[in-house]
């Protein structure tokens, strides 16, 4: 039975099944199976390269094209007869090498079909098929995405680089600042954290049972392996070879792909709540699309629900992401299978992100910046000019500049445009320094 989304155990293939589905080309057991299928061809081509002395005869580019179609052209029907296969063999990559096997002899290549999965244990296929998805996940779907957000971003911070605003630090009034720079300090962030994500290399474990090329050794002592193993992930899979490992990889890096996923994703869930903020501060109105029902009892609500999709999605993609970067370093001795089960979940944290990526978007999409009501909390702050006050009278040596505002604002119920003035005028200084402090506002007051 196919998939139905109504009956999908997870939100991500089922409510969200439309902004995930594109991921099911890298982390479903389909495409688990084709990136397999892909390691295992390339593998065999680039034995039939080195040449191995039984394989001198089997290669051409030819042929190749034709292997390679395989992979290239991989069906749902190839994987549900893996899937059959698997229910003999009970072991889902033993079940590939015999697909595989069956397509050779197809193709008339049966005498090399034994140099298929030749020397290899399974976590050779997997440690390099599972980063291999990664690798083109990232490119093709989250880096784009990441991408549209951070487009929007700029455009904004462009567009609002001259909006006074009242800034709150411990949630009370502060120095002014300017909404376009607010946002220009998310927009640094991630751009410092994308940089150090794109910085951790996608390595792959490929090494034989336990890491040491026994087997290949053994058969061919004359073939230096670790060279072949390291052209091999690094020309025809992009990746980059752990050297040394156990049966599995060490998965350090990927546990610091994780941690910089995780990072990104910690911004974004404060840009979520920070965008939040300023609706509930009605510094931005939101879109009204015809027909959208805010509340199922308060027919006035128009909510912020789009940014609070992002915060909870971000929030489950973080907690996974935590769990698998602090988990699959480890694993006892030489290898436990505690690392496959776990890491079957890799796609999951990468749907709660494109699912928060888009949310996001669509948040943006709806706001409408209401400068009156920005305006009026700066016209109801004037108390925020007293540090710039305070710093000038310290540059002209007036005596406890800092002690006469504190004083002044403390006592003043309400700090207005006219007292801020009256204090002013009672100052014992030259008027060019009371011209200079008069011309002080909450609106101007926003450095560079």
């Amino acid at each position: 039975m196919r998939l139905n989304t109504l009956t999908a155990i997870s939100p991500v293939d089922g409510r969200y099944r439309k902004k995930t589905a594109s991921l099911s080309s890298y982390f479903s057991e389909y495409a688990l199976i084709r990136y397999r299928i892909w390691v295992e061809i390339e593998y065999f081509i680039s034995l039939c390269e080195l040449p191995l002395p039984q394989l001198q005869n089997a290669g051409s580019p030819a042929l190749y094209e034709s292997l390679r179609a395989i992979y290239r052209s991989f069906s749902l029907e190839d994987a549900e007869q893996i899937k059959t296969i698997e229910q003999t063999t009970n072991h889902d990559v033993k079940a590939v090498e015999y697909f595989l096997k069956e397509r050779f002899d197809a193709l008339s290549l049966g005498k090399y079909k034994e140099f298929i999965h030749f020397g290899l244990t399974s976590q050779d296929i997997n440690n390099t098929a599972v980063p291999l998805s990664i690798k083109e996940a990232l490119e093709n779907n989250y880096f784009p995405m990441l991408t549209q957000v951070l487009d929007t971003l700029k455009q904004y911070a462009a567009e609002w680089k001259d909006i006074a605003m009242l800034a709150r630090t411990h949630g009370q009034p502060a120095s002014p600042t300017r909404l376009g720079k607010e946002v220009q300090v998310f927009i640094s962030r991630l751009e410092q954290q994308i940089e150090r994500l794109k910085a951790v290399p996608l390595s792959a474990k490929f090494g034989g049972a336990t890491g040491n090329y026994n087997a290949h050794t053994l058969a061919y002592p004359q073939v230096d392996w670790k060279q072949f193993g390291n052209r091999f992930v690094s020309e025809k899979l992009g990746l980059v070879r752990e050297e040394y490992t156990t049966q599995i990889s060490n998965y350090d890096n990927l546990a610091a792909l994780f941690d910089a996923l995780r990072r990104i994703n910690t911004v974004l869930l404060d840009l979520s709540k920070d965008f939040w903020q300023y609706i509930s501060m009605e510094y931005f109105k939101q879109r009204i699309t015809a027909g959208e029902i805010g509340s199922s009892a308060m027919p006035h609500k128009v909510n912020p629900i789009d940014f609070e999709n992002a915060e909870g999605n971000l929030g489950i993609a973080n907690a996974i992401l935590e769990h698998l970067a602090s988990k699959l370093p480890i694993s006892r001795l030489q290898r436990d299978l505690t690392d496959s089960t776990v890491l079957r979940n890799v796609g999951t944290p990468f749907a709660h992100i494109s699912i928060a990526l888009q949310s996001l978007q669509k948040g943006f999409s709806k706001l409408l910046l209401n400068q009156d009501a920005i305006r009026k909390d700066l016209d109801n702050a004037w108390a925020v000019v007293a540090e710039g006050v305070q710093t000038i009278l310290r540059r002209e040596g007036y005596p406890a500049p800092y002690e006469a505002l504190k004083t002044f604002t403390r006592t003043n119920e309400s700090v207005t445009e006219q007292s801020i003035r009256a204090f002013i005028d009672a100052l014992v200084i030259d008027e060019q320094i009371k011209a200079e402090l008069r011309a002080i506002t909450p609106h101007n007051y926003t450095g560079i």
